[in-house]
C-alpha cells in the first residue's frame, strides 16, 4: 500500500474492530462461542494488534508538516506521562462505579471516593493525557490525526459515561455519588468539594504506576526508534 491507503485503511479496521465487538448481540454470541475469558483474551490480541498496524501505518504515511519541531516540545509528553500512569495504576481495579475499570466487588464511599475524589475518569484521564501531549512534538498530519482521536476519544468518552451513569443510577443517586468527585483532574480536591481526612496511598499502586512510566521511557526508543528523551 502507498501514499495515505495504508493508513485510511488501518485506521477503518481499527475503528470496525472495536465498534462492531461491543455491539450487544455481536458481544453475546462471541462470549457464548469463547467464554467471557476467551473473548476478553481474543479481544485484547485483536486490539493490540490492530494498533499495532495503525502506529506502523501512521510512522509509513506521507509526512506532511502542520507545524515545526522545536526541541521544547518533547517536554510536554515527558511531564505528562508520568501522571497519565499514576491516573492508570490507581483506577485499575479501584472501586468506581462512576467510569468504566472500576471493580464493581469493591464497595464505593462518596465520602471517602479514594483517586475518585482526584479524576471521575482515571483512565480516560490516563490515555487523553498520553494522547494529548504527543499531539505537540508530532506536527506532521498523520501524527496529528492519531494522536488527535485518542486524545478526542477519551474526552468524548467521558461525556457518554457522565450522561450514561446518570441515567442509569438517577440523578439524584448519580449526583450523591460524584459530589466529591471532578469531571477535570484535581477539581474537586481545589474546590474543597474532596477533603480527604487522611492521605492513604497505596505503595504497590504508586511503584506500579512509577514502573510503567520507566518501562515505557526505556522502551520506547527500541520500540519506536526515537528517544522521548530531550
Amino acid at each position: 500500500m502507498s501514499g495515505w491507503t495504508e493508513f485510511v485503511a488501518a485506521f477503518a479496521v481499527f475503528l470496525l474492530s472495536h465498534a462492531i465487538p461491543a455491539r450487544p448481540a455481536v458481544r453475546a454470541r462471541l462470549v457464548g462461542a469463547l467464554g467471557e475469558r476467551g473473548f476478553l483474551i481474543a479481544y485484547s490480541s485483536e486490539s493490540l494488534l490492530v494498533l499495532t498496524w495503525l502506529i506502523v501505518a501512521t510512522e509509513r504515511a506521507p509526512f506532511v508538516e502542520l507545524w515545526p519541531f522545536e526541541t521544547w516540545q518533547m517536554w510536554v509528553p515527558n511531564l505528562a506521562l508520568p501522571l497519565a500512569c499514576q491516573f492508570a495504576a490507581f483506577g485499575i481495579g479501584a472501586a468506581n462505579p462512576l467510569s468504566f475499570g472500576g471493580n464493581p466487588r469493591t464497595p464505593f464511599n462518596p465520602h471517602h471516593p479514594g483517586v475518585v475524589g482526584i479524576v471521575r475518569h482515571p483512565l480516560l484521564w490516563a490515555i487523553g493525557l498520553w494522547a494529548g501531549a504527543h499531539v505537540v512534538p508530532n506536527g506532521d498530519l498523520a501524527h496529528v490525526l492519531l494522536f488527535g482521536f485518542f486524545a478526542m476519544i477519551a474526552v468524548i468518552g467521558m461525556l457518554i459515561i457522565d450522561r450514561r451513569k446518570r441515567r442509569q443510577l438517577g440523578a439524584e443517586r448519580w449526583a450523591e455519588l460524584a459530589a466529591r468527585t471532578s469531571f477535570w483532574p484535581f477539581a474537586a480536591l481545589i474546590s474543597g468539594r474532596f477533603r480527604p481526612q487522611t492521605w492513604r496511598i497505596s505503595s504497590l499502586r504508586l511503584c506500579i504506576g512509577l514502573a510503567a512510566w520507566l518501562s515505557l521511557l526505556l522502551l520506547h526508543p527500541l520500540v519506536i526508534g526515537v528517544s522521548p528523551l530531550p
